[in-house]
């Protein structure tokens, strides 16, 4: 697809939603600097693009993705072994082309890409998500899974740490109890353990996975305005963390004024006339107060 990075990824646009899939299917998809790479600027192209109203993240052939390529020579995370900085120094340098490329975790550059995102995102994991193949699922807004998938965070089991701004994530979605016996096991579980603890929304068969995530992401995203749409994702993943209601009451004050002399006023019109409402707004175009944190 134009505009779209194709050396480790198939992006394929299927009215309006934008199916991204992993495709290293010879290596279970494992994931690289170069997959990290292309998975950021895909996130980061799709939320500015108009054609692109909802996102699916998948795998090609019979693995989601299966962790970090652990076949590469020195450090098999691409980092730089002679860099050696301090909190402090990586805020401060935290757009430093230097430590990004040598400090900063590569999946957490691209679930922050996810995060960032102003359209819905829905990961189809149909095959084995394991490390940086299970957390890169966590910034997606809804993981579906396949029967035939297995997930773990793994990270234990080689002497690493979880990443992917899966420490944020994961006990939000699962709570801190599950987070902690998920990772601190190191076990891989089946689909059926993962949507017990929370971790996926529902099941489906191998066969019916790719469609029922595209129906889903429609579903967030056709007859909706795109505008309103971000707002809401931004302002539900970010509100929970505000200290207090009146902060969040702030933000959806001004969101509200924004959307309600805007695509609103078409909302209330098609409401009243029985009619299907024909948004005009682009998340491209976002209101001044965007991004108000």
């Amino acid at each position: 697809m134009d505009s779209y990075p194709d050396t480790t990824l198939r992006c394929q646009l299927d009215d309006g939603v934008l199916i991204v899939e992993l495709h290293r299917p010879a290596q279970l998809n494992a994931f690289t600097v170069t997959m990290a790479d292309e998975l950021e600027t895909t996130f980061r192209t799709a939320s500015e693009d108009d054609r692109v109203r909802a996102i699916v993240l998948t795998g090609a052939g019979k693995a989601f993705c299966a962790g970090m390529d652990l076949t590469r020579e020195d450090n098999v995370f691409g980092l730089d072994e002679s860099m050696d900085l301090t909190l402090e120094d990586l805020q401060q340098r935290f757009d430093d082309p230097a430590v990004i490329a040598g400090v900063r975790d590569t999946g957490g550059r691209v679930t922050l890409a996810m995060h960032d995102c102003k359209k819905p995102i829905v990961a189809a994991i149909n095959g084995a998500a394991v490390g940086i193949g299970a957390t890169m699922t966590l910034a997606a807004d809804v993981r579906i899974a396949s029967s035939a998938a297995r997930i773990g965070f793994v990270f234990g089991r080689i002497g690493v740490v979880p990443e992917a701004c899966s420490t944020w994530f994961l006990p939000r979605i699962v709570g801190l109890q599950q987070a902690l016996e998920w990772v601190l096991s190191a076990d891989i579980f089946d689909a059926e353990e993962a949507k017990r603890g929370g971790l996926v929304r529902s099941i489906s068969a191998p066969e019916a996975l790719l469609a029922d995530a595209v129906a889903l992401a429609r579903k967030f995203s056709q007859g909706r305005s795109a505008v309103a749409v971000a707002l809401a994702r931004q302002m539900l993943r970010r509100n929970a963390a505000l200290a207090e209601p009146r902060l969040a009451h702030e933000i959806e004050s001004l969101a509200m004024f924004h959307t309600s002399k805007g695509d609103g006023k078409e909302g209330v019109a098609a409401f009243l006339e029985k009619r299907p409402a024909a948004f005009t707004s682009s998340a491209a175009s976002m209101p001044a107060f965007y991004p108000w944190w």
